[in-house]
């Protein structure tokens, strides 16, 4: 089976991913607002609460520095390049890795039961699958590809 109609494809496949990521980083401030995150956090130490934040904005940062790449540069993320195939690989464990934490890790009954929770979690849950797939695909393009996924 010849991988060449999927290589075709990824170019425009990683910018959607691009795209989606960004849609995420735009919604991204709902979800402390739907959840409660500022009164939650209010009850930890000054400390603890800095630290969560930090990391909330580190996770931030990076989607929006993961959706940027790929929507404005995916010939980059495709060159066939050790790098390449480096950044699609931490990029796809990167979104695999989110997918265990929700179904082994996340108590999500606090979050509610109401229908707009489900769909939440199910759109979330969509695009991380989508995501982990695109950059797995272009992980295994870039390693297997001679002179890489796309011409540049």
């Amino acid at each position: 089976m010849s991988i060449e109609p999927l290589v075709a494809l990824l170019p425009a496949l990683v910018m959607a991913a691009g795209i989606g990521q960004i849609a995420l980083v735009i919604a991204s401030p709902l979800i402390p607002r739907l959840l409660g995150w500022r009164e939650d956090t209010a009850k930890l130490r000054p400390l603890t609460r800095q630290i969560f934040w930090t990391w909330a904005s580190y996770i931030w940062l990076s989607h929006l520095s993961f959706g940027l790449l790929s929507a404005l540069a995916p010939g980059w993320l495709l060159d066939g390049s050790p790098l390449a195939a480096a950044v699609t690989g931490f990029i796809a464990l990167w979104w695999g890795a989110r997918l265990v934490i929700q179904f082994a890790c996340i108590d999500r009954e606090g979050a509610g039961s109401g229908l707009g929770v489900r769909l939440g979690e199910a759109a979330l849950v969509t695009l991380f699958v989508g995501l982990t797939a695109v950059y797995a695909c272009a992980t295994v393009a870039n390693l297997v590809t001679p002179g890489g996924a796309v011409s540049t």
